[in-house]
């Protein structure tokens, strides 16, 4: 997979095992002359990491668990491997952070993403931001990094990848009216709150367009991955919430909208596949072949758009709340959603008990100002404790 890499791009991939991390290496292979992988990360999944390291021959890897780093340096170096092998959080971040790195795929999933994709920024790299809890949590002391230390930052949610293809290089300007992120609805798009209350992991899971991991496929079925990403392009557009709005659109083929004040309505349209932004990321402001299939306009039956149902799917709206009342308040919310889905896929809570703890933990704890990243993840934790102890009260 190496190729010639006298003028290839070095790539590092942060979250390489998870759902986007793998669609990034399937893009990569098809451009093996312009792109080499130099370091790649988990969280604990060494087995799917070694055979990535195998395939693509990484300077470096690193795994969150250290008992996981261990039994990936030990098959490294049965395999004959020269992969150097990193441990732990520190280890991530170091990876992250590689001189050598050009461009940097944040791809982990939650929280645990921010302080890896913080090291990126601060060693001044290209990142293809597709871990939006980063932005959540952090907001403004995230953007102000980027600007301090030169990074360059490029959306991969499709939906910000969409509305950043649609503007201006300048940006949002004052030709712009509002930015509209679509949202497929999920696969319980049109049930009510009493049909919710019997929802399964599998069927949570079980997206009808995107292929995605089971924490942002349960955040899709509940609204809140959309609520996230709202959050998420206040920050990277420096728009107020009140110029964002959020559109269902069961098809998930038109991926987001710019409107302006002529009336006019640019839209990115696409299949649902996310190789098309992480193409559209890694090469912009040129154009590569991602593998993703051509859009069949002759095959479409037509595109819907509706209003989200609030009543039924209340996150999107906790979001926005969240947002408005600025501080830490989204990094509540991050983690008490975080606790609450984990605790959903573990059984330990029914479906509609996701919003619940996320609304209660909200309610109970204050979310002041964050001068740094340290405050702010303190206010992280102080938030998975009283969710965990809300969780246990919605079990009994």
């Amino acid at each position: 997979m190496s190729g010639d890499t006298t003028a290839s791009e070095a790539v590092t991939i942060l979250g390489a095992t998870g759902s986007i991390g793998r669609q990034t290496l399937d893009v990569l292979a098809r451009h093996p002359q312009r792109y080499r992988v130099i370091g790649l990360t988990a969280g604990h999944r060494w087995r799917e990491l070694a055979e990535q390291c195998l395939t693509w021959r990484p300077r470096f890897a690193a795994l969150a668990d250290p008992a996981a780093a261990e039994a990936l340096r030990n098959h490294l170096r049965e395999a004959g491997s020269d992969t150097e092998v990193l441990a732990g959080h520190e280890g991530v971040a170091r990876v992250a952070a590689l001189d050598e790195a050009h461009t940097v795929v944040a791809a982990i999933v939650g929280a645990a993403g921010v302080r890896p994709t913080l090291a990126a920024v601060e060693a001044g790299k290209k990142i293809l931001l597709a871990n939006k809890e980063t932005l959540v949590v952090t907001g403004a002391l995230f953007m102000d990094a980027v600007r301090r230390h030169g990074a360059t930052l490029l959306p991969v949610d499709s939906e910000h990848n969409a509305i950043f293809q649609c503007l201006p290089r300048e940006g949002v300007g004052p030709g712009v009216r509002r930015l509209l992120l679509t949202a497929s609805g999920g696969p319980f798009l049109g049930w009510d709150r009493t049909r919710l209350e019997a929802v399964t992991p599998e069927q949570a899971v079980r997206h009808p367009n995107w292929d995605m991991g089971p924490k942002i496929s349960v955040d899709s079925a509940t609204l809140m991955n959309k609520g996230l990403e709202f959050i998420e392009a206040c920050w990277l557009f420096d728009v107020p919430p009140a110029r964002i709005d959020v559109v269902i659109h069961p098809q998930s083929v038109v991926h987001s909208m710019v409107e302006y004040l002529d009336g006019s309505v640019l839209a990115q349209m696409g299949t649902p596949d996310m190789r098309t932004p992480i193409a559209c990321a890694l090469s912009w402001p040129e154009r590569l072949e991602s593998g993703a299939p051509s859009l069949d306009f002759r095959t479409l039956a037509g595109l819907d758009f509706r209003a989200p149902d609030d009543a039924a799917f209340p996150c999107l709206g906790l979001a926005r709340q969240a947002m408005e009342a600025g501080g830490a308040a989204t990094a509540v919310l991050n983690a008490a959603n975080e606790e609450a889905v984990a605790a959903f896929l573990d059984r330990r809570l029914g479906f509609n008990g996701i919003p619940a703890v996320v609304q209660d933990t909200l309610a109970g704890l204050p979310a002041p100002d964050c001068a740094d990243v340290d405050a702010v993840m303190n206010v992280d934790s102080e938030a998975r404790v009283l969710a965990r102890r809300l969780i246990k009260e919605w079990a009994c």
